[in-house]
């Protein structure tokens, strides 16, 4: 019953089970995976795609000859699979020269440059088949704000979306944008730390149309924040153009968990708003396995991510069937209809018959709601005892 269809499109990157395990404070305890090979498992353990910043596949100094045999090999791997690339996505972070920033660092060169490397990263996805291209700013921010004015930062930040959307359409690759927020890490400081960020930024661009958001599970927990809410903005704006599924302990630094492995019940509530409302992207696990995990272990930290999103799934689909769950909604949203005249466009008749209305207030402020016997038949169903 759990087992991954490529109609649940469960998309992973090349960094993900790739990860050789390194944090700060630790080296590699995995050899690493060539790219091939990252196909060939995911793959095996019932992938849909893969996904890739431009140097997860090409190393940042390869000349164009070893490029092409690079892709060639790629596209062999994914033929061979049937794997495909549904997202591309530029390393704007990792090298030494984004030490302050690809598109907001101070120096125009290094900005220059992270527009020429974006560029060709399009050109890489747009050949290997990407519809959406993601926009992580992961050095795009400060650890002081002495040296730098956060409106000079949005504003080049702005100029280089608007060029890179007039590039999108001036190649005809018809790329969805789809910008990543995070609060903090690697920079102490990173700008536009939220989806909600994110989302007003983009009415400020030449093109909004073409630009949407890439909402992560851990980046909103790392600000101790609701992700299914931030999921439902994005989604009610119609900005959901892709979505990185992990866990996170909130307030912690990036860990990038297992989907469902420590916040079970946000991970319900994300899984059941996607499924109700005919979220058609991919869910694109963004996370690592334990550093304690060797390479048989990182293919069971891929099966599990796609394996606990199809159950809680059913999970899902088993309260929306519940009697005694419904049966509570119902009564949570009971609707007389007595106040239909009052609501939807606004009229000068409909706003004096609403200021002439009498409210019993101190009745209305006597009704509870039975929210703590639905969130335990919750628990209850989550528990496996309904």
């Amino acid at each position: 019953m759990y087992e991954p269809k490529p109609e649940h499109r469960f998309t992973f990157g090349l960094w993900t089970v790739g990860n050789v395990g390194r944090d700060p404070f630790g080296e590699p305890v995995r050899s690493p995976m060539s790219p091939l090979d990252i196909v060939h498992m995911l793959a095996e353990a019932g992938a849909y795609g893969v996904n890739f910043h431009d140097n997860d596949l090409i190393p940042i100094d390869a000349t164009g000859a070893e490029r092409d045999k690079i892709v060639a090999d790629f596209k062999k791997a994914l033929a061979d699979t049937g794997l495909v690339v549904p997202m591309a996505t530029t390393n704007l972070f990792s090298d030494p020269v984004f030490r302050d920033g690809a598109f907001t660092s101070n120096d125009p060169k290094v900005r220059a440059y992270a527009l020429q490397k974006t560029m060709q990263a399009m050109d890489l996805g747009a050949e290997l088949g990407a519809q959406v291209y993601v926009f992580w700013g992961g050095r795009e921010g400060t650890e002081t704000d002495a040296g730098k004015s956060p409106l000079d930062a949005g504003k080049w930040f702005r100029e280089a979306l608007n060029f890179l959307c007039e590039y999108n359409l001036d190649q005809g690759y018809n790329f969805k944008f789809a910008l990543e927020a995070k609060p903090n890490e690697p920079r102490s400081d990173i700008y536009l730390p939220t989806t909600g960020a994110m989302l007003g930024f983009i009415a400020t661009l030449d093109h909004p149309h073409m630009v949407g958001v890439n909402p992560e599970v851990a980046h909103e927990h790392m600000a101790g924040l609701n992700f299914m809410h931030a999921v439902a903005q994005a989604w009610d704006a119609g900005k959901l153009f892709h979505i990185d599924l992990n866990d996170q302990k909130f307030g912690r630094y990036d860990q990038d968990f297992r989907f469902g492995a420590e916040s079970i019940k946000q991970a319900f509530y994300l899984v059941k708003f996607l499924e109700e409302v005919g979220y058609e992207g991919s869910r694109h696990f963004d996370a690592h396995a334990y550093r304690t995990a060797d390479l048989n272990d990182v293919k069971e930290f891929a099966r599990g991510c796609m394996r606990t999103y199809l159950i809680l799934k059913e999970k899902a689909q088993q309260f929306r069937a519940d009697h005694e769950i419904q049966a509570l909604l119902a009564e949570i949203k009971a609707d007389d209809g007595s106040m239909n005249p009052y609501f939807g466009s606004y009229s000068k008749d409909k706003a004096q018959a609403l200021k002439a209305h009498s409210f019993d207030r101190v009745t209305l402020g006597q009704r509870g709601q039975p929210y703590e016997k639905l969130d335990q038949l919750l628990i209850e169903l989550l528990l496996g005892v309904r």
